[in-house]
């Protein structure tokens, strides 16, 4: 099992960056894939990236392509997502998942951590 702790969130301007990291306990977290999901105000869970167990393949949603990098450190046991020139609409709750298998679904994770706010003002 893999319990997942997010942090980095927080109130920025547009144009600024953040980086969110998502730390996991337990010793096969390098066996995971990991993915980036974020929830606004009254709308569903959406996929933002995701990278697999071995940073060997990554994929990003078409809004977030070229703005978010996401990593991984798995010494640390830590996935990183880089958000550059951020906007309003980035605005959300953004959570990182993690499972054994590589997908951009959020049903395709088993586990997750408890989120972490972001907001963009204008």
């Amino acid at each position: 099992q893999v319990q997942l702790v997010e942090s980095g969130g927080g109130l920025v301007q547009a144009g600024d960056s953040l980086r969110l990291s998502c730390a996991a306990s337990g010793r096969t977290f390098s066996s995971y894939a990991v993915g980036w999901f974020r929830q606004a105000p009254g709308k569903g869970r959406e996929f933002v990236a995701a990278v697999s167990w071995s940073a060997g393949s990554t994929n990003y949603a078409n809004s977030v392509k070229g703005r978010f990098t996401i990593s991984r450190d798995n010494a640390k046991n830590t996935v990183y997502l880089q958000m550059n020139s951020l906007k309003p609409e980035d605005t959300a709750v953004y959570f990182c998942a993690a499972d054994t298998d590589y997908g951009l679904g959020p049903y395709e994770y088993d586990y997750w951590g408890q989120g972490t706010q972001v907001t963009v003002s204008s």
